[in-house]
Parts: structure tokens; C-alpha cells; sequence
């Protein structure tokens, strides 16, 4: 880790590209070309209306969240602005590698206005680690349960492994003392929200909301795409998807999730090529339905132009 916070950020950025293009290549090797034309082929005005409707549901519940934990910080937060900011926000996240860059850019510009960027930042973080782990809990909680019997039972087993791998870690974090400091310094960062119960239930309430508007989305591309399963077993598996979008080694969204969806299929006796087809189709979706997030970046970026728009910044230049 030590030797990874020394590479140059361009540097993190080039392998994280490189990391991503190179799980894709090895989906392609796997499953071939094909699964990925046929999710393309699936796409129809009908599924994007779909997803677009869900996209407005996600972004809203997700405005909510962000809303309250920078009300907990101190940071007043209009509806409309975190409305706009986080669908502005998504379509950074999604266009560009790593996914987070929209999460830094609404930082900055909200942070700006109440010159307190620092503490901005922290809220923007508090707000995501908040939703990843209403989203982790929401995901055991539902794969843990099924049965022996049940078609995506390989699916709960590889999920209880991964949550007492997960428990085993932060005991052994725990153990160090760098660790507990650590632990202790991201108590600190959730602790204005942590310590509110009114708060914690409006972001678990918001945070189930933009899952469910998620994974109703992969349903609608497995429909799409013609899978032979029922909407709920399309469901439980977009849970483990939706966790593989959180990996930052993406380019634009496409890298691990592919992978997860090609393994999760797979193992559910869906096809692996089932699962990338579907991956594909939600991957093109998803973008579509936050463009309405580069018209925000536009508009935000016309109003910051002096009156005399660009040719009269020149002249005054």
C-alpha cells in the first residue's frame, strides 16, 4: 500500500485504464464478441425510458442522502442544487475512469460556495461510505438467506466467504495500531451523522432506494436481453454486480463489472455469456440515463462565463 501512495497520480490513473481494459479483453477471450452485440442489440426506447425513470428515482433518493449528511456537517444544501450537482455528478462518474470524479467536482463546487472544501470533501465521502454500507448489509442480508436448494445458492456461499473475509480484516486492521487510528479517524468523519438517528434512517431509507432503482434497472436490461429467469433471481444477482460497480478500475463503467456479471451468471447457471450480454445492455443504459447530467455540466459551466461569454472574457483579456 505504502508502495502504491508513491506512484505519481497519472501514473495510478494510466494502470487503473490499463487494469480495467485488460479484465474486458479477458471477458472478450472468454465469452467472445458476441454476448456484448447482442446486449447492444437489446437496447430499445422502451428500456430507456425505463431506465431513465429509475435513473430520476436513484438521483433523487441519492440527493436526499448527500442532503442530510451535509446538513450534519454544517453545510446547508438546497434541493434543486443537490438535485442537478449529484446528476452531474453520476455522468462524470460514469463517463470518465475511476468513477469518482464526479464525487470530487460536486466537493469542490459545493465546498466553494461555502468556501470549506476540506469539509465539503468529508461529507461527499461520509455520504458514499454511508450508501456502500447500507448497500453491503442490504446484499448479505438478502444472499445469505437462500437456500441449499436454490439455483443461486453458489452465490450466498461465495457472499458469506466475502463478508468473513471482510470481518477477518478489519479484526486484523483493528489489531494495529496505524489501524485503530484509522478506524478511529473515519468514526470521526461519520460521527455527526452517526450520532443523529433521524439522519441514519433517512440514509438507510435513501440508500435502499437508489439499490433497489439500480437493480430494477439490470432487471429491465435482463428482460431486454431475453435471460431465462424470473425478475427476482435477475435481481439477487444485480446485487452482486452492483457491488463490482464500486471497484474503481473502470473505464466509463465497463472493466470488473462485466467479470462479476460473467461469474455471477455463470454460477447461478444462467450462462456466462447470459450475464455479459445483460452487463452490457445496463452498462449502455446507465449512461443514458444520466445525460441529463451533462446538460447540467453545461449549463453550469455557461453561468460561470463572464456577460460577455468567452469572446468577451478574450477582449477583456
Amino acid at each position: 500500500m505504502a508502495a502504491l501512495s508513491r506512484i505519481p497520480p497519472r501514473a495510478r490513473s494510466a494502470l487503473r485504464i490499463t487494469a480495467a481494459l485488460a479484465v474486458v479483453a479477458g471477458t472478450v477471450a472468454v465469452v467472445g464478441v458476441g454476448p456484448f452485440l447482442e446486449g447492444l442489440a437489446s437496447i430499445s426506447p422502451a428500456t430507456i425510458l425505463a431506465a431513465a425513470a429509475l435513473a430520476a428515482v436513484a438521483t433523487a433518493a441519492a440527493a436526499w442522502r448527500w442532503r442530510t449528511v451535509s446538513t450534519g456537517f454544517g453545510l446547508p444544501l438546497p434541493w434543486s442544487e443537490a438535485f442537478t450537482a449529484y446528476y452531474r455528478s453520476q455522468f462524470l462518474n460514469t463517463v470518465l475512469p475511476g468513477g469518482v470524479v464526479g464525487d470530487v467536482h460536486r466537493a469542490y463546487v459545493h465546498g466553494r460556495h461555502h468556501e470549506r472544501v476540506d469539509l465539503a470533501a468529508r461529507a461527499v465521502a461520509a455520504e458514499r461510505v454511508a450508501g456502500q454500507l447500507v448497500q453491503v448489509v442490504l446484499t448479505l442480508a438478502i444472499l445469505l438467506p437462500l437456500g441449499l436448494a436454490s439455483p443461486l445458492a453458489p452465490l450466498a456461499w461465495i457472499s458469506g466467504a466475502v463478508a468473513a473475509l471482510v470481518i477477518v480484516g478489519v479484526g486484523v486492521v483493528a489489531a494495529t495500531r496505524r489501524g485503530r487510528a484509522l478506524l478511529r479517524r473515519e468514526y470521526r468523519m461519520l460521527r455527526p451523522v452517526l450520532t443523529r438517528p433521524a439522519a441514519l434512517c433517512a440514509i438507510t431509507v435513501a440508500s435502499v432506494v437508489v439499490l433497489a432503482a439500480h437493480a430494477a434497472t439490470f432487471v429491465v436490461a435482463g428482460l431486454a436481453a431475453g435471460v431465462h429467469a424470473r425478475a427476482d433471481e435477475l435481481a439477487v444477482v444485480a446485487l452482486i454486480v452492483l457491488g463490482a460497480t464500486a471497484i474503481p478500475v473502470n473505464v466509463g463503467g465497463w472493466g470488473p463489472r462485466e467479470a462479476v456479471a460473467a461469474s455471477a451468471f455463470a454460477l447461478a447457471g444462467l450462462g456466462a455469456g447470459a450475464g455479459v450480454a445483460v452487463s452490457t445492455a445496463f452498462g449502455v443504459l446507465t449512461v443514458v440515463a444520466v445525460l441529463p447530467g451533462a446538460l447540467a455540466l453545461l449549463t453550469g459551466r455557461f453561468r460561470s462565463l463572464p456577460a460577455g461569454g468567452i469572446i468577451g472574457k478574450r477582449r477583456s483579456a
